[in-house]
């Protein structure tokens, strides 16, 4: 899963001077968002956890299924509809498809490998404020050459996953890499710095469209920075489990 949403073509493609904004985006307006919709992904995640562990995995699987088609259509629309007041509303829908999700998931993962969903969440949190550190302190700068290198790596690696869905239909697996042999493991570590290192591309594009989009930007800047955090959580957890399941 990579996080196509912050492309700059699409967001180029979009008018930033409409007349019904009167407000422009800020930094401080987009945090508060992102932690708003990162709050509605732990609450429907914390109920989606729970539901298998009370008795009701039936309703836990539907809910499930509703959270990862759900989330997928909305993502899409997001993505590509008009940057509207309506992203107030597509957004949050998002993050409670999301949560839904990925409880279902983490509950699954952490029956088989005890304590692995509360490390990749640990994992994903040190990630997240570490990379933020080290990009307002200069040390990891997103420049042009480093935007290009990340997207082209990031969009081979979700080639890689799309070939890997479509031969899983006929039973077949690419060698090695989605093992946990050693191969497996360094691959998964490969991923998890590539998500990281998405991060400073976010963190960059809400910083120079900040003042320049219009102030429902801010719901659009806060679900494309929640989608690059929840796919690190997904490769911190699949590494999590090939480390385990050698024990």
């Amino acid at each position: 899963m990579a996080n196509p949403t912050l492309k700059e073509g699409i967001l180029k493609s979009q008018s930033f001077n409409s007349l019904e904004n009167s407000h422009e985006m800020t930094i401080n307006g987009t945090i508060l968002k992102t932690c708003f919709l990162g709050l509605l992904t732990a609450i429907t995640f914390a109920y989606s956890w729970y539901l298998p562990l009370a008795g009701f995995a039936d309703k836990a699987l539907m809910l499930y299924q509703v959270g990862i088609w759900g989330g997928l259509g909305l993502v899409l629309f997001i993505c590509f509809a008009p940057k509207n007041n309506l992203l107030m509303i597509t957004t949050p829908l998002y993050a409670l498809c999301e949560g839904l999700a990925l409880g279902y998931i983490s509950v699954l993962a952490n029956k088989y490998y005890p304590g692995v969903a509360s490390q990749a969440a640990i994992g994903t949190i040190f990630a997240l404020f570490g990379m933020f550190l080290l990009y307002k302190a200069n040390i990891v700068k997103c420049t042009e050459k480093f935007k290009m290198i990340i997207i082209n790596t990031t969009l081979a690696v979700c080639g890689l996953y799309l070939l890997q869905l479509v031969l899983s239909l006929f039973h077949i697996n690419i060698p090695f890499i989605f093992s946990n042999s050693l191969i497996g493991i360094g691959f998964s570590i490969f991923v998890v710095a590539l998500a990281t290192f998405n991060l400073v591309i976010d963190f960059d594009n809400i910083e120079r469209f900040s003042g320049q989009a219009p102030k429902q930007y801010e719901w659009y800047f806060g679900f494309s920075l929640l989608v690059t955090i929840i796919w690190m959580y997904i490769e911190m957890l699949h590494l999590l489990m090939k480390l385990q399941s050698r024990r």
